[in-house]
């Protein structure tokens, strides 16, 4: 009998075993499956002009490639607050340097005190040629629409 009790015991940790280790395979497979993959943006649709949605905040991504690196230029001003493009100075306050890769965006924003850079990494929710919407570490969304320039 003892032997018996034994056995069943046995076999019931090698089936609960069984059914984790198969629970895991399967949830395994799911967060790497081919549709999970993560979306791929082209860098040139940013270029050009973006208004941030409900404001007067302006951000301009160039093809200006850095030198040293390989991260493009861009510029961001507030008009609501009198700052215009015009207003900034080459490589300073309100300058950055960017790279998207897939969908992660990496902003280096140029500071004119002691040349400061602070790095802001956003993941790009949807990108289009007149679109642009990508969402901060808190998972909070920015909208942009592109300007069409004369």
């Amino acid at each position: 009998m003892r032997a018996f009790i034994n056995y069943t015991m046995y076999m019931t940790r090698k089936l609960i075993f069984s059914t984790v280790l198969a629970m895991v395979a399967i949830a395994m497979t799911s967060c790497f499956g081919p549709n999970n993959e993560e979306p791929t943006f082209n860098e040139a649709d940013l270029l050009g002009l973006w208004l941030e949605e409900g404001t007067e905040a302006f951000v301009r991504f160039t093809a200006e490639q850095d030198e040293t690196s390989e991260y493009k230029y861009g510029r961001q001003w507030d008009e609501s607050a009198d700052i215009f493009e015009s207003d900034l100075k080459p490589y300073g306050n309100g300058w950055f340097k960017y790279k998207l890769v897939k969908s992660d965006l990496t902003e280096i924003h140029l500071m004119d005190n002691g040349g400061a850079e602070i790095p802001k990494v956003y993941v790009v929710v949807k990108l289009t040629d007149t679109e642009l919407q990508y969402k901060n570490e808190l998972g909070t969304v920015t909208k942009f629409e592109k300007i069409v320039e004369k």
